[in-house]
């Protein structure tokens, strides 16, 4: 198995795995991008995100989309851990903990303080999978989000 960088050409692939992975979280109606925005979001003229193919025999068997914070306090960028996904029939393999560490390795070689992702809490497989990691959980932290309407007024 091996994890490299999104190409181009993977955007047709990696958008059809993320309507997958919001049909795992019960949640395909909220996929409202398109394969042409995430084209423009990964390989645009200004990149707002990156994304890592896992491959198994030269067939994708995951992927993470990840993108860069900052801590005021460390005053240093981080990374944001997006998405991880590993369809069902490959799960069990070592693909979900070879992307992780890919990822954790991208944020280590930029010499980013921390990586950050959040997990559904019905999500027992990954909320156990990130907790064999040595994941700390933030409970004191609620996540927050305007969308739609709301930014919209907020922004007034």
């Amino acid at each position: 198995m091996s994890v490299r960088p999104a190409r181009e050409a993977d955007v047709e692939l990696l958008f059809s795995l993320i309507v997958e992975l919001a049909e795992y979280e019960r949640a395909p109606e909220k996929v409202v991008g398109s394969p042409e925005l995430l084209r423009i979001a990964l390989f645009g003229e200004v990149p707002a995100a990156e994304a890592v193919i896992a491959e198994r025999s030269g067939v994708a068997v995951g992927f993470a989309l990840f993108h860069g914070t900052f801590s005021t306090w460390e005053c240093r960028p981080g990374l944001w851990l997006e998405d991880l996904y590993v369809p069902e029939h490959h799960r069990r393999g070592g693909v979900g903990g070879a992307l992780f560490r890919h990822v954790a390795g991208v944020a280590v070689e930029r010499g980013c303080p921390r990586l950050e992702w959040a997990a559904l809490d019905w999500n027992t497989p990954a909320l156990d999978f990130y907790e064999r990691l040595g994941a700390e959980v933030l409970d004191e932290w609620k996540l927050h989000r305007l969308s739609g309407e709301a930014l919209r007024l907020a922004s007034r």
